[in-house]
C-alpha cells in the first residue's frame, strides 16, 4: 500500500468520533475474529484521552448575543437586528434596549461569524459561545 494511502487512512480516523472508534473496534474485531484487549495500564489512562478527544471537538452550532450597545448607536444597531432576526421595529428596539440579549438561538459558525461583524460595525458588541 502506498504511503500516501496510508496517510489518507490515518487521517481518516484521526477525525472520528470516540464512539465512532468504538464502533470501528467492535466491527473489526468481528471481521477478524480477533479481540483487541487493552492491558491494564493504558486502561486507566484511555478515559483521560477520550475526554480530550471530546474537547477537541469543535461546536458546529453557535448561540449569538447582543452584549452591549452605545446609547448613540441604537438605531443603527436596531437596523442590523432588525436584518439579522427579521423583527419588527418594535421587537427589535426592545430587544437592544435590553441588550445584553440572545440574538439568535442557534446558527452556522460563518453565520454567527457575520453577524457578529455586522453588530460591530453597526458600534455594539456581540458574542458567540458554542453550542
Amino acid at each position: 500500500m502506498a504511503t500516501d494511502q496510508l496517510e489518507e487512512i490515518v487521517e481518516k480516523l484521526s477525525n472520528l468520533k470516540v464512539a465512532d472508534l468504538a464502533k470501528l473496534k467492535s466491527l473489526l474485531e468481528e471481521k477478524w475474529d480477533v479481540t483487541a484487549a487493552v492491558p491494564a495500564a493504558i486502561a486507566v489512562a484511555a478515559p483521560a484521552g477520550e475526554a480530550e478527544a471530546e474537547a477537541k471537538v469543535e461546536s458546529t452550532d453557535f448561540q449569538v448575543t447582543l452584549a452591549e450597545v452605545p446609547a448613540d448607536k441604537k438605531i443603527s444597531v436596531i437596523k442590523v437586528v432588525r436584518e439579522v432576526t427579521g423583527f419588527g421595529l418594535k421587537e427589535a428596539k426592545e430587544l437592544v434596549e435590553g441588550a445584553p440579549k440572545v440574538l439568535k438561538e442557534s446558527c452556522p459558525k460563518a453565520e454567527a461569524e457575520e453577524i457578529v461583524k455586522k453588530i460591530e460595525a453597526a458600534g455594539a458588541k456581540a458574542t458567540t459561545k458554542g453550542l
